[in-house]
C-alpha cells in the first residue's frame, strides 16, 4: 500500500488518544484541581519553561464557551467573532476542540478537557512532567497552558495514522525510528522501576473493589484475574526486558504522520512513563487490531514484527543487528502484549463504570481479555534464544 498522501487537517487530531486514552513514572493519583485561580507547580526538577495555568474549569458537555475563554488568554488578539472551531470526536477518553482564524489552521490551539474521572487512570501532573520532557528532545508540540480539567497545546500538522498505514513499511519504519529516539531519553541519571505493576495492581484494586459486584458474566472473576496478574509478573519479570522512557499507550490515532517533513510523530503522553521496553513494542502491535473495530487477524505476522525489530535495534543500537538479537526482542515483545491486553481491559471496566464518552468500553474489555486468553498458551510456550 502506498504511503498515504498529504491530508488536510486530520480527521482525528491527534490528540484525543484512547487511551487518552491509554503515563507515566508516578502512575499515582491526580491532585484535585487548583481552586479558582491558580494551580499548584508539580513536584520534581523545575521545567523548562514554566507552563500558564488558568483557573477556567471547562465543561465537559459545553466546551466552546470555556473553550473560548481561555483562547481570550492565550491569543488576546485574536478578535473572537473570528475565532473558528472544530470538534474531534475519535478520542475515547477526552474531549477536543481546534480553535483558529486562518483557514488553513495556522497556529492552531487545542483544547483538551480531561474525561470524567480519569484521574483514577492518569497522573495529570506528571503528563505535563513528560510533555515538557518530550517536548525538550523535540518530540512534541508545545504545551501553551493548563487549566483546571485539561491542557492546550500546539496542534500538530499531518494525518492521524489508520491501522492500514501502520503496516505499510515505509510508516512502520518511521514509527519504529521514532520509538527508539523516546526509548533514549533520560530525566536523571539512574532508571526508576518500571510502572507497569504498580499501574496495573492500582487498576485491579480498583475493579475488585468498587466495580466487582457490576461485573458482565463475560468478564473473567476477579479470583481469576487476580491469579492471571501474579502470572504476568512472576513470568514477564524474568525477561530482562531493559527498563525505558515509554510512551505506553501508542495507537494508531497517536501517531502523526507529517509526509512533507517525511517523518511522524507521537501524541498523547497520559501514560508516558518508565517502563518496559517490549511493553511499549507490544502494545504498539497490539495496535495494529484496531480499537473501534478490533481484528486481531490483523496482528502483525512474524516476518512483519522482525522487520519492524531490526529497524527499531539498529536505530538504537547504531549498528546492524544480528538475528539472535531479532529474535530476542521479538519474544520478549509477544510476552508482554499479553501484558498489554490485560492492562487495557482492566482500564476499559474501570472506563465502563465511570466515562461518560459513547464507547462500548465493557465490549472493548471483554475483547481484550478474549485476545489474553486466546494468545497465552502460544506466547508462553515461546523460549528466549540461547
Amino acid at each position: 500500500m502506498a504511503v498515504p498522501p498529504p491530508a488536510p487537517p486530520p480527521r482525528s487530531p491527534a490528540h484525543l488518544g484512547r487511551r487518552a486514552p491509554r503515563a507515566r513514572c508516578s502512575w499515582g493519583m491526580e491532585e484535585k484541581a487548583a481552586a479558582s485561580a491558580g494551580c499548584r507547580a508539580p513536584p520534581g526538577p523545575p521545567r523548562a519553561g514554566a507552563v500558564p495555568c488558568f483557573g477556567i474549569s471547562v465543561d465537559q458537555d459545553d466546551i466552546l464557551p470555556g473553550a473560548l475563554r481561555l483562547i481570550r488568554e492565550l491569543r488576546p488578539h485574536w478578535k473572537t467573532e473570528q475565532v473558528r472551531t472544530k470538534r474531534f470526536t475519535d478520542g475515547i477518553t477526552n474531549k477536543l476542540v481546534a480553535c483558529y482564524v486562518e483557514e488553513d489552521m495556522q497556529d492552531c490551539v487545542l483544547v483538551r478537557v480531561y474525561g470524567e474521572r480519569t484521574e483514577l487512570l492518569v497522573d495529570r501532573e506528571n503528563e505535563v512532567r513528560n510533555f515538557q520532557l518530550l517536548r525538550a528532545h523535540g518530540c512534541a508540540p508545545k504545551l501553551y497552558c493548563t487549566f483546571q480539567n485539561g491542557l492546550c497545546y500546539e496542534y500538530m500538522r499531518g494525518m492521524a495514522l489508520e491501522p492500514e498505514h501502520i503496516r505499510e513499511p515505509r510508516l512502520f519504519r518511521l514509527i519504529a525510528l521514532e520509538m527508539a529516539k523516546i526509548h533514549t531519553i533520560h530525566t536523571n541519571g539512574s532508571l526508576p522501576r518500571p510502572t507497569l505493576w504498580h499501574k496495573m495492581h492500582n487498576y485491579f484494586t480498583l475493579v475488585k473493589n468498587e466495580i466487582n459486584p457490576s461485573l458482565s458474566a463475560d468478564v473473567p472473576k476477579v479470583e481469576v484475574l487476580e491469579q492471571e496478574l501474579a502470572w504476568l509478573k512472576e513470568h514477564l519479570s524474568q525477561l530482562d526486558s531493559p527498563v525505558v522512557f515509554c510512551h505506553n499507550d501508542l495507537l494508531c490515532k497517536n501517531i502523526i504522520y507529517d509526509s512533507a517533513k517525511g517523518h511522524v510523530r507521537f501524541i498523547d503522553y497520559e501514560y508516558a512513563g518508565y517502563n518496559y521496553q517490549a511493553f511499549d513494542i507490544g502494545n504498539h502491535f497490539n495496535e495494529f487490531a484496531g480499537v473501534s473495530e478490533v481484528d486481531y487477524c490483523l496482528y502483525p505476522a512474524q516476518e512483519t514484527q522482525q522487520q519492524w525489530l531490526r529497524y527499531y535495534l539498529q536505530a538504537q543500537k547504531g549498528r546492524a543487528v544480528t538475528p539472535r538479537e531479532v529474535e530476542r526482542l521479538y519474544v520478549q515483545v509477544n510476552k508482554f502484549a499479553l501484558a498489554s491486553h490485560f492492562f487495557w481491559a482492566l482500564w476499559a471496566l474501570i472506563q465502563d463504570q465511570f466515562s461518560t464518552i459513547d464507547f462500548d468500553f465493557l465490549r472493548y474489555a471483554v475483547i481484550r481479555f478474549n485476545q489474553y486468553f486466546k494468545v497465552k498458551p502460544q506466547v508462553s510456550a515461546l523460549e528466549m534464544p540461547k
